[in-house]
C-alpha cells in the first residue's frame, strides 16, 4: 500500500492525451497531468508547451524540487552556476532551494513535462493563470500580470524578482 504525503491518500490517475486543466501562462501552456490531490501529495506533473523568447526568470523554489524532460525543442537552462542547452530526450533536475532559470532561445515551441516533488506547485499555475481558449492566441504577460503572478508565487514557495524590470524583461 502507498504511504500518504501531507495526511492525503494517493489515488491511481490515467490522464488522457489532451485531458487536464490547462493554462495559459505568461504567453505559454501548461497543462496539469496529475496534481498534488491525485498522488497523495508526494508529486504534480504538468505538460508545458514554452514558446520562442520564453521562460521565467532566475528563481528559487523553497519547498519542492523541480525536474524538467524536454520532449522536443531546446531550452537554455540555468543552474546555480551552470549553463546547458536541454533538447529532446535530456532531463534535468533541480534540487530545491537551487536558483534556475530556462529559456526557449530556439525558433520553435518547446514541448516539455515538468515534474514538482512533493506536488502542490501546480496550483501556482492553476491560480494565476487564465484558463487556455481553443484556436485563440496566447497572450504574452504584461507589467500589472507579472506583478501580480510574483505576488501570488510567494505563497507557494517561489521567490524571485518581483517586478519585470528587476528580471531584466
Amino acid at each position: 500500500m502507498s504511504e500518504q504525503v501531507n495526511g492525503l491518500p494517493p489515488s491511481t490517475a490515467c490522464v488522457p492525451a489532451g485531458h487536464g486543466p490547462t493554462t495559459w501562462f505568461d504567453g505559454n501552456v501548461y497543462t496539469v497531468k496529475v496534481s498534488a490531490e491525485t498522488t497523495g501529495g508526494s508529486l504534480s506533473v504538468l505538460e508545458s508547451s514554452i514558446l520562442p523568447g520564453s521562460g521565467p526568470p532566475l528563481h528559487v523554489h523553497t519547498g519542492e524540487d523541480e525536474a524538467f524532460y524536454v520532449l522536443s525543442g531546446q531550452l537554455e537552462f540555468q543552474v546555480g552556476d551552470e549553463r546547458f542547452t536541454g533538447r529532446a530526450g535530456d532531463f534535468v533536475f533541480v534540487p530545491r532551494g537551487t536558483p534556475h532559470r530556462f529559456e526557449n532561445a530556439g525558433t520553435h515551441v518547446a514541448h516539455t513535462i515538468f515534474v514538482y516533488t512533493p506536488g502542490g506547485f501546480e496550483q501556482f499555475f492553476l491560480e494565476v493563470g487564465e484558463p487556455a481558449v481553443p484556436g485563440a492566441p496566447v497572450p504574452k504577460w504584461g507589467p500589472a500580470e507579472f506583478e501580480r503572478a510574483t505576488a501570488a508565487a510567494a505563497r507557494f514557495g517561489w521567490e524571485g524578482p518581483g517586478t519585470e524590470q528587476e528580471a531584466g524583461r
